[in-house]
């Protein structure tokens, strides 16, 4: 075990299942996770160790795709479909905790139904979106090919149930059944200030960042009325992905912003659905535009990877949007495949402790280097990660084609 930020932050080095055995039980407060997302159906049909070597063509593509995804073995396997890793997820959580856990298009059934199985309620599912995924398929040739462009990743927001009547009741006991509203509205400059890192607001009660005056708006309400309400879908303001909202009117609403126009769509429909700026609420300053701006943004950059190679590493400010909206104040944060240790430093950016897990030799150090750096600024992490590749150009958006 190794311990990161004077303790906030711990690393145990290990399988999850069997670290997961040793924490004790109602000891956590909410589990944020990405799991291996299992897209290694063809490590079966030519990876097993007796398999004779396989090629299509002479890309040798088969031989490539048959050492897991992105040519990792600990994508193989069948963990995350596991009924028995998330019934320990289930025991170390507090009861009406939540988790969110991401997955793939192709293989996120599997990994709902085995956490539905181990004893969690299934609340939601929750779609990121971003536009710089790429499409790995096969020419086929006059136009045909064999898979789409990867634009969107489900993630499953579920909770352990309550061990109280009530959700309120829940709260007082264990301090966990509810989701953090007021920290994570939309599109006031009011509540970024107010959350800034290092000290967020949790409720009524201020972080080091956060003043009274930043808690309240333009027109003088607390900040959990200030903004509007998240939505299960967020994106990553790109403009692959901006392109596909309409563009519509400025937008008013009453206090609570709850009316509805009652007309249901997609994205494109986004414009109708909104009457009187659905999602809005007084305080916020809106003078029309793209429908994105009702949706949570967080933008990737370089700093995000930090110079790992590993292929699935999410941003940093997706994470800690996440962690704010479900992780009750000073609450610990659990991470059964800590990667690159995003959500580690996301905890502690939010003011919450973390226990990550990770088996890879690989990822471990990518998490001692992303913790060496969380105190540092723009530039020393930029060299950082420089350093880290060994040259100077990008290593590779952040989201790969599953």
């Amino acid at each position: 075990m190794t311990e990161f930020l004077g303790g906030r932050v711990v690393l145990h080095d290990g399988d999850c299942l069997e670290v997961l055995r040793t924490l004790a039980d109602n000891s956590v407060d909410i589990v944020v996770t990405d799991p291996p997302y299992h897209f290694t159906s063809i490590v079966k049909r030519f990876g097993g160790d007796n398999a004779a070597p396989a090629k299509h063509g002479t890309d040798g593509a088969f031989k490539r795709a048959s050492s897991g995804f992105m040519g990792k073995q600990w994508d193989g396997g069948d963990i995350a479909f596991r009924v028995e890793l998330w019934a320990e997820a289930l025991r170390v959580l507090k009861p009406g905790s939540h988790m969110v856990a991401f997955s793939g298009t192709r293989t996120y059934h599997r990994m709902v139904c085995a956490i539905e199985d181990a004893g969690f309620e299934i609340r939601d599912q929750l779609a990121w979106v971003y536009g710089s995924g790429f499409p790995k398929s096969h020419n086929i040739g006059n136009g045909w090919g064999t898979a789409l462009k990867p634009a969107w990743e489900p993630i499953c927001l579920a909770r352990k149930p309550l061990s109280e009547p009530t959700v309120a009741a829940n709260v007082l006991r264990w301090g966990t059944g509810a989701i953090n509203v007021g920290a994570c509205r939309i599109g006031t400059k009011e509540r970024s200030a107010a959350y800034t890192s290092f000290g967020p607001c949790h409720g009524n009660k201020l972080g080091a960042a956060g003043t009274q005056e930043a808690r309240r708006g333009t027109q003088g309400e607390p900040q959990e009325y200030i903004g509007r309400w998240p939505a299960n879908l967020c994106h990553d303001g790109s403009e692959e992905v901006l392109a596909r909202f309409p563009e519509t009117g400025a937008a008013s609403a009453s206090l609570r912003g709850l009316q509805h126009s009652g007309r249901h769509g997609g994205i494109s429909d986004l414009g109708g659905n909104l009457k009187g700026g659905t999602n809005t609420v007084r305080g916020v300053d809106d003078e029309g535009g793209s429908a994105a701006r009702f949706f949570y943004t967080a933008k990737a950059d370089g700093d995000d990877r930090l110079g790992s190679k590993h292929p699935t590493v999410k941003p940093l400010d997706l994470i800690q949007w996440l962690c704010r909206l479900i992780t009750p104040p000073r609450g610990i944060i659990l991470d059964c495949f800590a990667g690159t240790g995003t959500i580690g430093e996301a905890a502690y950016r939010e003011g919450f402790d973390a226990i990550l897990i990770e088996r890879e030799a690989e990822y471990q150090a990518d998490i001692a280097r992303r913790m060496a750096l969380v105190l540092d600024g723009k530039v020393t992490r930029k060299n950082a990660s420089t350093k880290a590749r060994g040259r100077a150009d990008d290593a590779g958006p952040l989201f790969e084609a599953r």
